[in-house]
């Protein structure tokens, strides 16, 4: 139970066979071969698997049941994202299922809602949000791409970067400057003036690219002037589902490095025997129990509807951030010359995990804004 500012983390049944359930389908679905395949492909991510989380109700976990979803909330998610986390799931989950269904409900615009909703639930429809300009990943203080009244329809020109999805998705949600303000607007992906090419980044299990826009037809989300405010509203929501996928990944990465310890001999001895390992897998076992234990902690308050469930969640994102890299890092000490291998699936971990660091502003820019919510 809660009391005064305090969350449990106890699962419902049908909680615990959610996780259960996807992490079958993570087993099946996203092992390290079939990882290595899909992020070698430019959409990064396999159109049959994607219809199976659609099956399973996955892409519409946070859409309401009257539009084709399951209305689960943070918690669900969490679980959900945390099984992803460890398979390093090649999909555009954090776009489509995640950020899209955010971005909609922070927007006043109910006809949006009412015809792209359905379509993600069902699979159907693949979707990008392009806010990020410049070298940062993270919302951009002076927003350059611009957007003008063109009859009864909108024009975008510009440019955004470090867009999930850039080349597989079916839809944009592009955040660009108007005469009233920042607004949000959507951009088909075959509209005429609407160019995608990837960007190479250090993890290749997750696709991010650059999207041009030159005088790119658009039709107009929510109110004029509304942009930023939705657009910081959907990141923060969407940020409880990165921190419990960082979350995940680190706890993998740990027990990874657990195993080998046990099962590698030198000299006669598993390696785990010396004390310089046991430090390091100790430490490891810390950061990853304890990035956990922040992210769940993060999706009940979320939940709950705490108070402090925004300077909580700064908070997480930035231990999470550094707590995935370090235990991911560390994992490769463990397997020492063969983890620094491409044959070898440690590397992959420590790029998904130095990619997700960035993904939604740097752990330092977390810790600014954790200050800034307690008043400090």
């Amino acid at each position: 139970m809660r009391h005064a500012g305090h969350v449990a983390f106890t699962n419902t049944d049908e909680q615990r066979a959610l996780r259960a359930t996807v992490a079958d389908l993570m087993a099946k679905r996203s092992s390290e071969h079939q990882v290595r395949e899909l992020m070698a492909t430019d959409t990064g991510y396999d159109p049959v698997v994607w219809q199976e989380l659609a099956d399973m109700g996955l892409p519409g976990l946070l859409i309401p049941e009257e539009m084709g979803g399951s209305g689960a909330g943070p918690v669900e998610l969490g679980i959900v994202m945390e099984e992803m986390g460890r398979a390093l799931l090649c999909a555009p989950y954090l776009s489509t299922a995640v950020l899209a269904p955010n971005l909609l409900s922070a927007v006043d615009d109910k006809a949006e809602r009412k015809n792209t909703l359905p379509r993600i639930a069902a699979g159907e429809l693949i979707v990008g949000v392009a806010f990020a300009e410049g070298t940062s990943a993270w919302l951009p203080d002076s927003i350059e791409t611009s957007a003008r009244a063109a009859g009864d329809g909108w024009r975008l020109t510009g440019e955004k970067t470090f867009v999930l999805e850039a080349l597989s998705a079916d839809l944009l949600y592009v955040l660009a400057q108007t005469d009233s303000g920042p607004t949000i607007f959507a951009a088909d992906r075959e509209t005429p003036g609407l160019e995608a090419e990837p960007l190479t980044t250090v993890d290749l299990t997750r696709k991010l690219g650059r999207v041009r826009f030159a005088d790119t037809p658009a039709r107009l989300i929510g109110a004029p002037g509304d942009g930023v405010a939705a657009m910081t509203a959907a990141l923060d929501e969407s940020a409880v589902a990165l921190v419990s996928e960082q979350a995940g990944g680190a706890h993998r990465a740990m027990e990874m490095a657990a195993e080998y310890a046990k099962t590698r001999y030198q000299f006669g001895r598993a390696i785990g025997s010396f004390q310089a390992v046991k430090h390091m897998c100790a430490d490891m076992l810390l950061e990853a129990e304890s990035a956990l234990s922040a992210a769940r902690y993060v999706a009940s308050a979320f939940a709950d509807e705490l108070p402090s469930r925004w300077a909580d969640l700064a908070l997480a994102q930035a231990y999470c951030s550094d707590a995935f890299v370090t235990v991911a890092a560390t994992n490769i000490q463990v397997h020492g010359g063969i983890g620094f291998t491409w044959e070898h699936p440690a590397h992959l971990y420590l790029r998904r995990a130095q990619c997700d660091a960035q993904l939604l502003g740097p752990p330092s820019a977390h810790r600014e804004r954790y200050l800034r919510r307690i008043g400090a």
